[in-house]
């Protein structure tokens, strides 16, 4: 092994401290890196190194690895402003009588409008409840989307306003308060379907499309059951009590849609269902009616949309394949040599520069003494063991040393940490010096 250099003594005055040589490893002795030498000017025309960030890398290289990330981000952000933007219109609901798209209800509110029939849209029960009256029709558009509350709110209305009230393709909840003597009874089989009834509306507007959807069964005294399909009737109208108003369940939306509007007797049946009093209150209830505190509790599976559940299975295989394409190839581990040999004195450089900034001196005594104690113990013959053991080796130092009376080995080898960087530079002298005349005895 071989021992390391002895410290120099101070260098005369005039002495360039680049020639100064430093004990490896320990900050602040002189010539170490980061004790106070001045840097070397860099040589004329020589050009300025390129910034790099903390890792290492260029800005350009991390550029390069991000940019395919951010570019697929601003894909997605982009697309999903784009259809934010398309869906944000008021004029794109379904059954919606302001959207002219195929499935909104444009059309038969041109119609009723060209007939003095009036059409105010609300989004709330309460709304819907203010507005109904004598000279109205109510039209609930998606009464199942209705809160406690809500159909509470509906049913008094029914009760009171002495108007018309059309039931969109109830089902048994929003039935069980809004028409309780009415139950479901199945799905109907075929799409268009004759009047078998006396209604002077569905006599006048004949077959229509009131089929391919729901039917229904009523005990309620002075019903008529209109548009049967397998004995179940398909439109019902059913008396309000004393008011003079009546309800109408309607087990199919296709009559209202703009796409089905022009077949069979479809225009004609909206036309007289919604045009007997002069204002149509076209009632669209919102996402707002499910805040209700009566409202059925649900998952948070239940809560999400149709169609995202496959979305999210498809940006969970996405992520998958994105991770085997960008993992490591499978198999066992291999050696490599490295692409640069590294000096054994830049690496104690690098390593005092890091103590240094760290202010660890007590870390750099601990190596510096762990280093003497295992050269002196080979120098002594003290067994390997016993070589941290100060019973046993400062002992068998003190044996080798001339005049041991001077020091105190057992706190030069095993003491504590040095106050500063001079008292951690004295201590690396005098190990030196200690291991130099044990190896001279």
């Amino acid at each position: 092994m071989t021992a390391p250099s002895p410290t120099p003594s101070a260098a005369p005055p005039g002495t360039p401290a680049a020639n100064t040589p430093g004990i490896p490893g320990i900050p602040g002795t002189p010539g170490a890196p980061g004790a106070g030498t001045p840097d070397t000017p860099a040589a004329p025309g020589t050009p300025a190194p390129r910034p790099t960030t903390a890792s290492g890398a260029t800005p350009a290289a991390v550029w390069r690895r991000a940019r395919g990330y951010l570019i697929a981000l601003a894909v997605l952000l982009t697309a999903a402003i784009t259809l934010a933007a398309l869906s944000s219109g008021t004029h794109h609901g379904r059954l919606d009588p302001r959207s002219p798209d195929r499935e909104g209800s444009r059309a038969v509110a041109e119609l009723l409008r060209a007939r003095g029939v009036t059409t105010r849209v609300v989004t709330t029960a309460d709304e819907a409840a203010e507005a109904a009256g004598p000279g109205t029709t109510l039209l609930v558009t998606d009464p199942d989307l209705l809160g406690g509350h809500q159909r509470r709110t509906v049913r008094s209305a029914i009760d009171l306003s002495g108007g018309r009230t059309v039931l969109l393709t109830p089902g048994a909840t929003a039935l069980a308060d809004l028409a309780p003597a009415v139950h479901t009874a199945g799905k109907a089989h075929e799409r268009t379907l004759a009047p078998g009834c006396a209604l002077t509306a569905a006599a006048t507007a004949g077959p229509a499309d009131t089929g391919d959807g729901r039917r229904y069964s009523t005990t309620a005294p002075g019903a008529t059951a209109c548009y049967p399909s397998g004995g179940h009737p398909t439109v019902l109208v059913l008396p309000a009590g004393t008011t003079g108003g009546d309800t109408v369940v309607l087990g199919s939306e296709r009559v209202l849609l703009n796409e089905d509007l022009a077949r069979e007797g479809n225009a004609s049946l909206a036309l007289q269902l919604l045009g007997t009093r002069p204002d149509l209150v076209w009632y669209l209830p919102s996402l707002a009616e499910l805040q209700d505190g009566d409202t059925e509790e649900k998952s948070f599976l239940e809560l999400i949309p149709a169609g995202w559940n496959w979305a999210l299975l498809q940006l969970f295989i996405a992520a998958a394949v994105a991770a085997l394409w960008r993992a490591r190839r499978l198999g066992p581990l291999v050696t490599e040599r490295l692409p640069v040999a590294i000096r054994a004195s830049e690496a104690t450089e690098g390593r005092a520069r890091l103590y240094r900034k760290t202010a660890a001196r007590d870390r750099a005594a601990v190596v510096l003494r762990a280093a003497t104690r295992e050269r002196l113990a080979a120098l002594v013959g003290v067994p390997s063991a016993h070589t941290h053991d100060p019973a046993v080796l400062v002992p068998a130092v003190a044996a080798r040393v001339a005049e041991p009376a001077g020091r105190d080995l057992t706190a030069l080898l095993f003491g504590t940490a040095p106050a500063g960087d001079a008292a951690l530079v004295a201590l690396a002298d005098h190990l030196d010096a200690l291991e130099r005349e044990v190896r001279t005895s």
